[in-house]
């Protein structure tokens, strides 16, 4: 029987750590997020089709500062945002317009 996901099939995975502004995103649902720079970007762009599980949306396991949690990536005008729970924000003690280093593992 086949891998159920590319992931599997190809083993892909990628670590990038990045610092960059939390911004809050004030849509019809509100959220909080840490864009992925550029470059970074573009590298998980490269390996999105063997790591996606539709709509363009990338499972990844995030760290920031002692807290380890798992989300998904949300593509947004060629960059990738990384949604931050409030209980995230809570345990690290991030404000809106805070500056946060992601540790970020792709695949």
């Amino acid at each position: 029987m086949p891998p159920k996901n590319n992931n599997q099939a190809f083993d892909v995975s990628m670590s990038i750590e990045f610092t960059a502004k939390i911004i809050f995103w004030r849509g019809p649902s509100p959220f909080y997020f840490v864009p992925i720079p550029a470059e970074e970007s573009a590298a998980i762009k490269d390996i999105s089709t063997m790591v996606t599980y539709g709509w363009g949306v990338i499972p990844v396991t995030v760290r920031i500062g002692k807290t380890t949690f798992k989300t998904s990536l949300f593509p947004k005008d060629n960059l990738y945002l990384v949604p931050v729970k409030a209980a995230v924000r809570k345990a690290e003690d991030i404000d809106e317009d805070g500056e946060v280093t992601v540790h970020l593992d792709v695949g």
